[in-house]
């Protein structure tokens, strides 16, 4: 599972690499903190934590 994992990950690298797509990487860095947000925020300790930055 691991390392298919970072198969998609490098797979994704190369092909920005490759066609010169960089500009894909602030977006893909976004996407990841927000899913990373949206699962911290799932959990009743961090809530209100959260809930206070917005």
């Amino acid at each position: 599972m691991a390392q298919s994992r970072f198969y998609l990950l490098r797979d994704i690298w190369s092909f920005m690499k490759e066609r010169k797509k960089w500009w894909l990487l602030p977006i893909a860095i976004m996407l990841i903190l927000v899913g990373i947000l949206i699962v911290i925020g799932q959990s009743s300790s961090l809530s209100p934590f959260i809930y206070a930055l917005f």
